[in-house]
Parts: C-alpha cells; structure tokens; sequence
C-alpha cells in the first residue's frame, strides 16, 4: 500500500480539523456546542489564573467564537462534565467516567495529587466531612475557616481544602458545580447511583487503551511519542498498538515532511484525501491559551509548528522574555505569534503589553487582517470596549498604532 507524503503544512491543517480551528464557525454557538467542542478535544484543562478570561473558557471561545461563558458552568452543573486528572486538571465528559475511575481507586500512585500520610493522619476528621456531606450536601472549600489566620498560599491550604482534594483525587467526592469558579464537592456515591465498580470497573490496560484511541482521535495527525502525553500515561507499548490499529484501518499511516513517519486518524480520510491533493486549507484567526491541546504538549508545538513555547507566569518578572501569560495566535494555519495581554475589567480596556511574531513570518495585509478580528473579537467577548497596544513589531497594525476602539454593534 502506498503511503501518502504531506507536506508540514498540510499536517498541521490536518491536526487543527481535528481539533476544530481549521475554519472559522459557520454558525453562532450553542449551550450543546461546549460538550460537542470537549468531546472532540477529549479533554478541557483547567487553570485558575484569570489575567484575561480564564483558560477553559478561552479555549472553547478559540473554537466556537462568542458564547455566554457560564455555558460551561451549565454543562458542569447539568451532568454533561465532570472535573478529574486527566492530562492536568481538566473536564471531560461525565460519560468518561470510566476512563478514570481506576486511577481513582488508586489514589497512592497519582504523586503529589494524593498525599496518603495527610489523608491516614486525619481520617476521623475526613469521616466526619464526609458524614457532613451525606447529611447536609455539597460543600466548598470556602464553607471553612482556616485555624490560623492571616495564612495563604496553596502551600498552606486550611486543612478542610487538603482532605477535599484528597477525597476528590480518590475519587469519594466529585465536582459538581463552580461558584466563582470554586469547587463544589459531592459524595460520588450520590453524583454517580448508577455506578457499581464491580460491575463497570476498565482495568487499567483497558481504559488507557480507550484513552490512546481517544488521543489519537483529538489529535487527528499524530506520531507515536504525542499519543502518551495527551492523556500523560507513562510509556504505553505503541508499536503493537499501532499495527492493530492499523490493521483494523483505524488509522492511516503517513510520512511528513521534516517529521517522517506519522499516523492519520481515520475519522479525517476526506480530510487527508484533500490534504494530499493540496485542497485542505485552513482559514482561521485566533487567540489560544496557553493550555490549548494544541500548545499543551511544548515538544509537539515545536516539532509541528515550529513554535517554541514556554509559560512564563511562574518565572520571576525579570527573567521573563515575553510576559506573565503569553497567548499563542493561529493564523492560516500556523502558529505565527504570542501576545502578553490583560483584560482590565473596571474601564474595559484589553491591554496588549507586548506582541510578538516569530522569526520568519512578516507584516502584511492578510496577517494584519486576520490578527486585528481575531484580537478585536476576543476582546469584545470579554466586554472591552477598546484594545491598547504598548509594544507591536513594526508594520504592523499601522492604522491603529496605539491601540483601537470596539463597535459594540
């Protein structure tokens, strides 16, 4: 059989149609759109920082355009999502629950995500919590005062915040709603009825092998080394996998250029079909999180885009060399760009500290065009009003130097 040859470009065309950043929607978004857009990601992860609208909800925005933000929060609180350790923290269809579940009886091997010693130490006070629950309903961390005051940190977490995200992370209690984007923790028994672990229960093998499928799905193109981290499962035995798969034309081998051997799924044979005759052709502008899939896995960003990436937040401001929360920007295909930027609530303004282009890639009318929507709808979704510009690359955005007011129409 012979194998179809793609160009780099055309591979990433065929990863951004899996993940659903080819085109721009052809229609407004809807409430069932967000289980839709995280069933085709497989996961949504989750963090907390909200310099601009936190990433969750960016990531779905990057994908579906403008959509109220508190669908998500719905589709949390209806049953449609459920919160657990996936690639990070993320969301995922409740009906994956499965998926999962064996991690969670096995709390001791999720490292520092389940501190055993904390959980013996205290086991009669986290019966009692749990006891609280049964009687009472759900809780959040918030619904307790920390013994001493004046503490904070994630280091110093109150201890009713501890045994949560141990009980959460074994799996007796789970996320069924965010208020103020807190968690709020039920018992699992009573989110989950119907569940019997000696009837339901995946083994191990078997749930991780649903999860490569999965990934291989959500990533569209893949070469065997991105298939592990999407799920972060730790060295799976792939070569014989891949041949079953291939055997049961699951997937669609390939070679690339400058990457070599790599795999298609085969949920994107239209897609490779028009790939390989150079008619696949991806048209989208957008702002990403940095915990987009398609920037999560850093080497994976480097190896297909050419993009070398790092989230600076947590490296000391002088250090830094883009900014605190730097935004990838997808353009036609590539990844042409991040932007330092941050969204001031009180006077409406989305502030661009620094923007950036990568080597190689140069102002024009095409880019300007695509960037200015891209940034002007992200900034209006937040409720800017204007978008101001400190630091631009030259030729770049010329009409509007400083910055740009919003049509609220």
């Amino acid at each position: 059989m012979s194998v179809a040859h793609l160009s780099l470009s055309a591979a990433r065309c065929l990863h951004l149609a899996a993940q659903g950043l080819l085109k721009k929607p052809r229609r407004r978004a809807r409430p069932a759109d967000i289980l839709a857009a995280i069933r085709r990601m497989s996961l949504l992860q989750i963090d907390t920082i909200n310099i601009v609208a936190r990433s969750p909800y960016l990531v779905l925005f990057s994908r579906l355009g403008a959509y109220p933000q508190h669908w998500l929060d719905d589709a949390l609180r209806a049953g449609d999502l459920m919160e657990y350790w996936a690639h990070e923290a993320c969301f995922l269809p409740r009906s994956d629950f499965a998926l999962v579940r064996h991690r969670m009886l096995n709390p001791q091997n999720m490292g520092w995500k389940y501190r055993a010693a904390w959980m013996e130490e205290h086991a009669p006070e986290i019966e009692q919590l749990l006891l609280q629950i049964h009687e009472n309903g759900p809780v959040r961390s918030a619904d307790f005062t920390h013994p001493r005051t004046g503490t904070s940190g994630w280091w110093d977490w109150k201890p009713h915040k501890k045994h949560l995200e141990g009980l959460y992370t074994a799996g007796k209690v789970m996320v069924v709603e965010r208020r103020n984007f807190q968690r709020v923790y039920d018992l699992t028994s009573r989110v989950m009825p119907e569940w019997d672990d000696e009837r339901d229960l995946l083994s191990q093998t078997q749930a991780e092998a649903i999860m490569l499928e999965k990934s291989a799905r959500s990533l569209g193109l893949f070469r065997p080394q991105w298939l592990a981290d999407y799920y972060r499962l730790r060295q799976p035995a792939l070569p014989a996998l891949l041949a079953r798969w291939q055997e049961e034309q699951k997937i669609i081998p390939v070679t690339v250029e400058e990457l070599g051997p790599a795999w298609v799924h085969a949920s994107l044979a239209e897609e490779l079909a028009l790939a390989t005759a150079g008619k696949l052709t991806a048209t989208r502008s957008a702002v990403l999180s940095p915990f987009d899939p398609v920037v999560w896995d850093r080497k994976r960003a480097e190896q297909l885009f050419n993009f070398s990436y790092r989230l600076e937040c947590y490296t000391p401001a002088p250090k830094r060399q883009y900014g605190y929360f730097v935004l990838p920007l997808l353009h036609a295909g590539q990844l042409v760009g991040r932007m330092d930027a941050k969204m001031h609530r009180k006077t409406g303004v989305l502030e661009i500290i620094a923007l950036y282009l990568e080597a190689g890639i140069t102002p024009g009318r095409t880019l300007e065009k695509g960037l200015l929507q891209a940034i002007t709808e992200f900034a209006a979704w937040q409720g800017a009003t204007r978008v101001s510009i400190t630091r631009c690359p030259p030729g770049l955005f010329t009409d509007c130097t400083t910055g740009w007011e919003i049509d609220p129409a």
